[in-house]
Formats: structure tokens, C-alpha cells, sequence
């Protein structure tokens, strides 16, 4: 009987100490450090744009736009004069000359441009006819950014 208790005092000492080394062995075997977040990328930039004004000129002259403009012969030189800060990517200058008396179209050009000064002539004007002018210049990289001028002009 001393044989079995002295056996099973080993054998407890045995499975104590197996216990014990599977323990160890198991840990996590030390802290880690704590995980640094990520960097968080900075927000987009934003490029505020102006807003589009400009004004039409003739021979130097701003248009009075109340007024009919008189054309000596049958076309015109017309400058459309950017005066705000020209967007990035340039401007769209639109260009459309119609008859008042029944609206059919005289005229019409699109003109891109990245240049404060924009000469253009309107051309296919007849004596006698009254005709409404439209000069649109809109922003190539913001297409709500957009002026317009409108004018009346007779050929004599």
C-alpha cells in the first residue's frame, strides 16, 4: 500500500508539473503594444472658384444693353471681356444671334477660352432687321458657374 500511495503522489506531481508547463506555454508570452491608429488622410482641397462676370464690347466700348446696338454692314466685331478670375479649366463662350421678329437663328458660335479677352464676329446680319444678341460664358470645371448678356442689334 505504501507502494500505490507513493505512486500516486507521483503521479499528482507529474500531472501538477504537466499542468504547469502547459499553463506557461499557453501565456501570450508577453504584452504587445497597443496597436497606433492610422493616420487619417487630410480632407480634399477645395478650390473655391469666382463667380463669372465679364461684359461685351464693341470698338472698346461696353454695350449698353438697354439700348439697340446700329451695325454698319453685315457683321460685327465683338469682344467678350472676362473681368472676374478665370476659372481652371477656361470658360465656354457661347454666341447666338436671332431675329426678333420670328427668333430663326442669324448667328451661332461656341468658342472656348482661357483668355480674359475674346474676340469674336458675328456675322450674317441684313439691313433692316432687328436681332437679340446672346452672349453666354459659362466655367469648363463648374457648369453652375455661368453669366449672361443680352443685347439687341440692327444692321443698317
Amino acid at each position: 500500500m505504501q507502494q500505490l500511495t507513493k505512486f500516486v503522489k507521483t503521479s499528482n506531481i507529474i500531472a501538477l508539473c504537466f499542468m504547469v508547463l502547459t499553463f506557461v506555454g499557453c501565456s501570450k508570452g508577453g504584452d504587445t503594444p497597443t496597436p497606433t491608429p492610422p493616420t487619417p488622410n487630410p480632407p480634399p482641397v477645395v478650390i473655391i472658384e469666382s463667380d463669372i462676370a465679364f461684359s461685351v464690347k464693341i470698338d472698346g466700348t461696353e454695350v449698353n444693353y438697354s439700348n439697340i446696338f446700329a451695325v454698319v454692314g453685315t457683321s460685327l466685331l465683338i469682344n467678350a471681356n472676362i473681368t472676374s478670375t478665370l476659372p481652371k479649366d477656361g470658360v465656354t463662350i457661347d454666341v447666338t444671334v436671332r431675329k426678333k421678329l420670328d427668333n430663326t437663328v442669324v448667328f451661332t458660335s461656341n468658342i472656348p477660352s482661357s483668355a480674359a479677352s475674346n474676340p469674336f464676329t458675328v456675322t450674317g446680319l441684313t439691313a433692316g432687321t432687328l436681332c437679340v444678341a446672346t452672349v453666354t460664358v459659362t466655367s469648363k470645371s463648374k457648369a453652375t458657374n455661368t453669366a449672361l448678356k443680352i443685347f439687341e442689334l440692327a444692321s443698317k
